[in-house]
C-alpha cells in the first residue's frame, strides 16, 4: 500500500497529457480548498467542478412559483436555508419575504407537520429541492403526513438524481478524462450504479471521502487508471459508501417517488433525472410542469459554464466584482455548495 507521500510524490511529477478531473459536488469543492490540494498538483492535472449544488440546478421557474404562492392568502411557503437568497426571475424568498410574502425558513422537513397541525387554515407549500441525499427526508415527511392525516401540507418538488446528470455530461462535456464522484449522494446510491457509466464512456468513477487524503487518493486512482487507458469504479470511501448503497432509504424513496424529467438550471432537460410524487401520492403534492420551463440566466453570469465544468469560477468576468456573495448574479455565489461562493471565500 502507498503512503500518502508516495501518493503525493507520484501526483507531483506526473508529465504526462493534461487530465481533467470533476469533483462532482460541492461538499469536495470545499475540501479541495481546505485542504489545499490545487497547490499540490502539477499543471497538467486540472480539478473542476460540477452540477452537484441542488439549489444551483433548480430553475428560477421554479423559485417564481414559490413566491407566487407566498403572496397568496392562507398560503405559506416552507423552505431550507440555501434556497432562500437564490433569486427567480426576479426575486429570491428572502425578498419575496421582505415584500410581505409568507416564507419561512426551516431545519427540518418534520417541523413543517407541526406547523400544518397548528394551523389547519394555511395550506404550507414545501420546497422539496435536493438530491437523492435528501430525497429520503421527504419520503419520511410524506409518512408522517399520511399517518398524520395532514392535507395542508404539499410538496412542490424540483429533485434531482445525479446519474442521469453523469451521462449527459459524459455525452455532451468533451475533456472530461475521470470523476470524482459525489460522497454523500453516493452514500445512499452505492458505488455500484457507476459501473455501466464507466464502461459506457470508459472514464474512470472514484468515490471517495472528505479528507485530503481522501481526495489526493482518488486524484492519484484517476491518474492512474488513465494513464494505464483503464476505466473502473473504486470505492475509496469503503467506511460510509456500500456497493449497493442504502437501500432501506432508497426503498423509502421510491415508494412515494418515480423517476420524470427534469429542467437544471442553466442546463435545460435532462431525460429521468428528477423524482416526482407517484399518482397514488399526488394529493402530497403541487403539480408543476417544470420540464419545460423558461430559463434565463442574469446577464454576465456563466454559472451554466461553471457547473458543466468549462470554466472554473475565477474565469467568469464578473467574478468578485459584479457577482459576489452579498450582491450574487448567479446561483452558484449564494449557496454554501456553490463553486462559485466557495471559489470566492477561499481564494
Amino acid at each position: 500500500m502507498l503512503t500518502l507521500e508516495k501518493v503525493t510524490e507520484e501526483i507531483k511529477k506526473y508529465k504526462g497529457r493534461k487530465i481533467k478531473i470533476m469533483e462532482v459536488c460541492g461538499t469536495h469543492t470545499a475540501s479541495i480548498f481546505k485542504a489545499g490540494i490545487r497547490s499540490l498538483l502539477p499543471e497538467e492535472i486540472q480539478l473542476i467542478s460540477g452540477p452537484g449544488c441542488p439549489v444551483c440546478v433548480t430553475p428560477s421557474g421554479y423559485i417564481d412559483e414559490l413566491i407566487e404562492y407566498a403572496g397568496k392568502e392562507k398560503y405559506e411557503v416552507l423552505s431550507f436555508g440555501d434556497m432562500m437568497k437564490v433569486r427567480g426571475s426576479k426575486y429570491s424568498l428572502t425578498q419575496a419575504k421582505a415584500m410581505g410574502g409568507r416564507v419561512r425558513f426551516l431545519y427540518s422537513p418534520l417541523q413543517a407537520v407541526k406547523l400544518a397541525k397548528e394551523n389547519p387554515g394555511i395550506t404550507y407549500i414545501f420546497a422539496a429541492v435536493g438530491f437523492e441525499t435528501t430525497a429520503p427526508l421527504y419520503a419520511i415527511l410524506i409518512e408522517e403526513m399520511e399517518r398524520e392525516g395532514i392535507r395542508n401540507l404539499k410538496l412542490l418538488t424540483a429533485i434531482k438524481t445525479m446519474i442521469p446528470a453523469l451521462s449527459y455530461l459524459c455525452e455532451k462535456e468533451e475533456g472530461i478524462d475521470g470523476f470524482l464522484c459525489p460522497g454523500h449522494v453516493s452514500v445512499i446510491i452505492g458505488s455500484k450504479i457507476y459501473e455501466p457509466l464507466a464502461e459506457k464512456y470508459q472514464k474512470p468513477f472514484v468515490v471517495a471521502g472528505f479528507e485530503g487524503e481522501h481526495i489526493l487518493a482518488a486524484v492519484y486512482e484517476i491518474l492512474t487508471q488513465v494513464s494505464a487507458g483503464e476505466y473502473r469504479v473504486k470505492n475509496l470511501y469503503t467506511s460510509a459508501v456500500k456497493e449497493e448503497g442504502n437501500r432501506k432509504a432508497m426503498d423509502a424513496v421510491m415508494k412515494y417517488f418515480e423517476p420524470s424529467d427534469a429542467w437544471w438550471r442553466g442546463i435545460g432537460n435532462i431525460a429521468s433525472s428528477g423524482l416526482a410524487l407517484k399518482t397514488d401520492y399526488a394529493d402530497y403534492g403541487i403539480h408543476s410542469d417544470l420540464s419545460v420551463a423558461e430559463e434565463s440566466l442574469p446577464s454576465g453570469c456563466r454559472c451554466t459554464e461553471v457547473i458543466l465544468g468549462r470554466i472554473s469560477p475565477s474565469q467568469c468576468p464578473a467574478f468578485g466584482k459584479r457577482c459576489t456573495p452579498m450582491d450574487a448574479l448567479g446561483p452558484c455565489m449564494v449557496s454554501a455548495e456553490g463553486a462559485c461562493g466557495i471559489w470566492y471565500k477561499n481564494s
